[in-house]
């Protein structure tokens, strides 16, 4: 003898099965409103335990239950029941959603990635100019302030990570790059003679 809970429940989704027959036959939208008043919550808080926050699960549930409503015509209740493909639905939209936040396509018209056709021959020599001036001013600085500047720059450690590194207090690594900033801002203004 079946308990009440599971008649309850194959009747409950006896009736969603009907309802997403019912949109894809009939675009019924007392249907729809059905569905989504059972599944769109549901949908929320199955996103938001894969890790959504509420404002970007609410968001996927709404796209969810917008291609419930379009794909209705694909469910097949033989192969699967109403709430197995709705939520494979969601599952996939998530997914879609976490490969767009993890690798947004990319804007051929973004500015900073166009190339510049032309450098006019003066330009490329000054920024050749420039490099070399800035290597020799590195050169001219002692083993200790290069060590400084390749932890901060090279190898992109925090002031803190290059104390810590170093075995030095933190007020010591700060004034110390600002004096390396000094050494290098005069040694560049001596060779071109500018105030920068």
């Amino acid at each position: 003898m079946n308990s009440p809970k599971k008649s309850g429940d194959a009747a409950l989704e006896l009736a969603m099965s009907g309802h997403l027959l019912a949109i894809a036959r009939h675009s019924d939208r007392q249907a729809f409103e059905a569905l989504f008043l059972h599944f769109a919550p549901r949908i929320k808080a199955y996103l938001m335990r894969l890790g959504g926050d509420a404002a970007g699960a609410e968001e996927l549930a709404q796209e969810v239950m917008t291609m419930v409503w379009r794909k209705a015509g694909l469910y097949d209740p033989a192969k699967a029941s109403a709430a197995t493909w709705i939520f494979a639905i969601a599952r996939n939209r998530r997914i879609d959603a976490f490969r767009r936040e993890k690798h947004p396509e990319l804007d051929p018209e973004e500015p900073a990635l166009r190339i510049d056709e032309d450098v006019a021959a003066d330009a490329a020599l000054e920024v050749k100019q420039s490099s070399a001036q800035v290597v020799e001013a590195i050169a001219d600085l002692s083993a200790s302030e290069r060590q400084l500047l390749t932890l901060a720059y090279y190898e992109d450690k925090s002031q803190t990570m290059i104390a810590a590194e170093l075995g030095i207090p933190l007020g010591t690594v700060k004034s110390r790059m600002r004096q390396v900033f000094r050494k290098m801002r005069d040694y560049l203004t001596a060779q071109t003679g500018e105030r920068p």
